[in-house]
Parts: C-alpha cells; structure tokens; sequence
C-alpha cells in the first residue's frame, strides 16, 4: 500500500482532456482576438503615417502602342532629358546588306499623355554612325540587346556572337537633352552588380559528423548530406537516425559526404544552401529558417539573391523569403534572370528590384514596401524608365 503522505499521480480522464482542450481553445480565441486587434490599430497608425509622409502607390496609369517603321522585336528603351526616349529593337531583313540607324534605333517625345515621333537629332554624331555601320558589317549576327545608364554614361550593348557574354557597346555622355558621343572602346566598363549578396563558405571534413547515418554540421543548427540516395536535411544533430524534415532522391546512390558539393551562407535567421550533389551538373539551392525548422527548394537561387532593407530577408526573381518566416512566390515564368539594378524611392520605404534576362531581354520589377514587407505583383517588360 502506499504512504499516505505520497501525493497521487494525476490520472487522465475523459473530463481532463476535455478541460485542457478547452482551455486551448479559449487562449487561442483570445490570442486571434488581439492579434487582430493589434492589426486594426497598426493599419490605423499606417494611414496616419502615409498622410503625413505621403506614399504613392504602384499602378498601371495607361498602356500606349509604339509605332515603329518596320515590324520588329523590342528590346529596350530608355529616357534622355525631361521629354525624349530612345527605343531600341531588331527587324529582321534577310538579304538587305545594309543595316541603317532607323532600322534599330527610334526617338520619341513623351508629351500630353503620349509618345510621338520625333526627330533623331540625339544620335547624330559622324563617328557614331560609322562605328555603327562597321559594326553590323564585320559582325553578321549583330543584334541590339539594351541601354544602360552607369554614371552620366548612357552605353548601347550589341551581342555580336552566340554567346550573352560577347557584347560590343557604344558609349555616349548624357547632360541635360543632349547626348555626346565618346566612342566604342568601353566593352569592359559595361557589367552586372554582384549578383549575391553573401558569402558563400564551403563545407569541410571539420564539419563532418559520423554514425550510422552520417551529416554535415552547418553552424549547429542544420545538419544535410546526399549519402543513401537521398538530400536529406535534419535538425537534431543525431546520426543514428535518417529521419529529417526534407528529402530528395540524387542520382548517384552510394556517394559519401566527400563527393557532395555543399556550400551556405547566413543571413539573420536564415542559412541559404549551395548544393551540387556526386557527378550532378546543377547546383540546387535551399532557404532554411533557423526559427521554424523548415526547408524551401528554391531554383530562382541560382541566378541571384538580394537582400531585403533592414535584413528583413531576401528577394530574388520570382518571389521573396522574409526573416518572418513568410514565402512568396510568383508565377512569371522567367527564368535565367539576373540581378540588374535597385531603386530606393524618396520616402523611403518603397524599393524596385530589377531583375533581367540577358539572352531574351526580358525585364521583372519588383516594388517592395519595407513597413508592410510586400512585394507588388511583378511587372513584365522589355523595357521601363523611371520618372522623377
């Protein structure tokens, strides 16, 4: 028999469940109840702060159709002065043997709401056109890509060869409406931002763990490896078990840790993951969220990644991943986009991402906004400018 004195263990009985589920529902009532309170009040204050500051939200004010000389393929545009656009494109001639500055090139006046025709004065410049015509002789692929301001340089990119990275450019100085032309000997200046913003840090043997299921460490937090015929990825630092929180079949079965490429990189909460398992051609990308435990594949990864203001996470061309644990993402089928530009606007809290592709001229904007921490459904394009 026992002691009097020893307390009884607690027995659970129909009525205890029931009473533990419903105190569970009522925090959780009460917990949703405030939650969006507290949202009511800070969409309040939002308001009070966007009449104070002003803020301008993003929305399309018209569409308007370009009318060019010749059917063509647009490619790009950009603004020169207050009032001029340049708008480049490629018209296919066949056995035409002379390309003129007309067949690529247009200059429009933006006036009353609308684009008109205007007189191409802004590339008038003797050496331009020759350095142009020599251009489409010597190089019988030659076709126009895009403009690029860097600087108070404006540069026209040709790809002349098959490849996206066999560019010749020209380069003018733009000051006012004006445009003055320097030359075609600056094909080095022209390139892409750093398209990650991390450091990427390879893993070693240092990081190994053995055991009957072996991993690879990544700051004690994340535990992967590519070994049994499957990426699996695990929380618990336990090489005993195989169980994880992700899996994904590789194509070789009996690789070890050594064979595996892996590398990652960390971003607050987040630790993004470089992996190119035994004899794979591709590397797969992943975003893993120390806070949460849980694992997003990733493709657009493996072109580009920008960090968010603030570090409140990171974007890249399809979607973007918040510190929040928040993932969204968007269908443009874009692929192969590059990182190009940011734009921070005045009232700093709105942000346009721009993404490119460099082989179809394809263009993504992006506009985030850093106190309600969206993106705004992405603009497709093949070409934009900015007003004031």
């Amino acid at each position: 028999m026992p002691d009097s004195d020893t307390p009884a263990e607690a027995v659970a009985t129909p009525d205890n469940i029931a009473l533990e589920g419903g105190s569970y529902e009522i925090i959780r009532a009460r917990l949703k109840s405030q939650g969006e309170e507290l949202s009511k009040r800070l969409g309040k204050l939002n308001d009070l702060r966007r009449n104070v500051f002003g803020s301008i939200p993003l929305s399309l004010l018209r569409a308007e159709r370009i009318t060019t000389e010749h059917n063509c393929v647009p490619r790009d545009m950009v603004p020169v002065g207050k009032n001029h656009f340049l708008f480049g494109y490629n018209v296919h001639f066949g056995l035409k043997s002379e390309i003129r500055l007309s067949d690529v090139f247009a200059v429009y006046e933006y006036r009353e709401g609308g684009f008109h025709a205007a007189v191409p004065d802004l590339l008038k410049a003797g050496q331009f056109e020759a350095d142009f015509k020599s251009l489409y002789k010597y190089y019988k692929n030659t076709k126009f890509v895009k403009f690029s301001f860097i600087g108070p340089f404006l540069f026209m990119v040709f790809r002349v060869g098959k490849q996206v990275s066999d560019i010749k450019t020209f380069k003018w100085l733009a000051k006012d409406d004006h445009l003055t032309y320097v030359g075609n000997r600056s094909d080095h200046e022209f390139s892409f931002p750093k398209q990650y913003e991390c450091d990427w840090q390879r893993t070693h043997r240092d990081f190994h763990r053995d055991g009957a299921h072996p991993h690879i460490s990544i700051e004690d937090r994340l535990f992967v490896s590519c070994t049994d015929g499957r990426f699996i990825a695990k929380v618990e630092d336990n090489t005993e078990s195989g169980k994880g929180i992700y899996f994904e079949p590789v194509a070789h079965e009996d690789q070890t840790l050594d064979d595996a490429e892996i590398f990652y990189a960390n971003i607050g909460n987040l630790i993004l993951l470089k992996i190119r398992p035994f004899q794979e051609k591709r590397f797969r990308y992943f975003v893993f969220n120390s806070k949460l435990k849980t694992l997003e594949k990733i493709d657009a990864l493996e072109h580009s990644c920008v960090r968010l203001p603030e570090d409140q996470g990171i974007i890249f061309s399809d979607g973007y991943y918040l510190q929040t644990g928040a993932l969204k993402r968007f269908d443009t089928n874009k692929t192969e986009m590059l990182f190009e530009r940011l734009v921070a606007s005045n009232n700093g809290e709105d942000y346009l991402y721009v993404f490119y592709n460099r082989m179809l001229g394809d263009y993504v904007l992006m506009s985030y906004n850093l106190i309600t921490q969206t993106v705004e459904n992405p603009i497709l394009c093949n070409g934009f400018s900015l007003f004031q």
